[in-house]
């Protein structure tokens, strides 16, 4: 499993290093892993910045949902020290305003002391529905909001609604890219998914099966396959 190229994985809204878990202990045998943080800006050039500016001189980069935002905004300022992209579950378009204005709600309840309110209304659409009653994976999305917390889901709710079109940034891409999604996504579906592995050329597309937003907790051996698949290809 020769690699030796350093990984940054970078977690979603919401997420901390435990959404990674099972995929930092898979991938460690290609070479040195490492979560960012990435609840100090609520600007997403900014949050991008700041990892990049902790980062290898040249890594491979993956994203999750608001990772691969961030992945985007890294792809902006400094495309030559990305040597390798996997985007999990997201998507390349900007909030539509309805979705900006569910945000802004959203704010409202964490300056109210209801994050887990929030937390509450977006597990059915974080996860599959065969899994609502899945009880651990529920509490380990509780656990990841908690050590966010409301202060910094504030600041990544702003630069997720500030985010730029990514669309046109799609045909730029040149490093070899993974886009992988989960089938039943329900906040980023398969079509988002497949938008953009047809804007990256020779990109590879992974569809997971009976799996939804967070695919690296939901299906773990699925992603690591195709996580090491991209990591070690030639």
């Amino acid at each position: 499993m020769a690699s030796n190229l350093p990984l940054i994985l970078v977690p979603g809204l919401l997420c901390s290093a435990r959404l990674y878990a099972s995929q930092v202990t898979a991938l460690w045998p290609c070479g040195q892993v490492t979560v960012a943080d990435h609840r100090r800006d609520s600007d997403m050039a900014a949050i991008a910045a700041a990892i990049l500016a902790n980062a290898p001189p040249r890594f491979a980069l993956a994203g999750l949902s608001m990772g691969g935002y961030i992945a985007f905004a890294m792809m902006r300022l400094a495309p030559e020290r990305i040597a390798r992209l996997a985007l999990l579950d997201t998507s390349a378009r900007p909030d539509l305003p309805e979705q900006k204005a569910g945000r802004e709600k959203f704010i409202a309840m964490a300056e109210d002391g209801k994050l887990s309110d929030i937390v509450e209304t977006l597990l059915p659409r974080f996860i599959h529905r065969d899994r609502i009653n899945d009880e651990p994976l529920k509490a380990e999305v509780r656990a990841m909001a908690t050590e966010t917390g409301p202060e910094a889901f504030v600041r990544q709710t702003k630069a997720i609604m500030a985010r730029p079109d990514s669309r046109p940034l799609l045909s730029s891409i040149r490093c070899p890219t993974l886009v992988l999604v989960g089938e039943g996504d329900e906040l980023t579906p398969p079509d988002l998914a497949k938008e953009i592995a047809a804007g990256i050329a020779g990109s590879t597309l992974t569809v997971v099966p009976n799996c939804g937003h967070l695919s690296t907790m939901e299906k773990p051996d699925a992603v690591n396959t195709a996580l090491t698949a991209w990591l070690t290809k030639e």
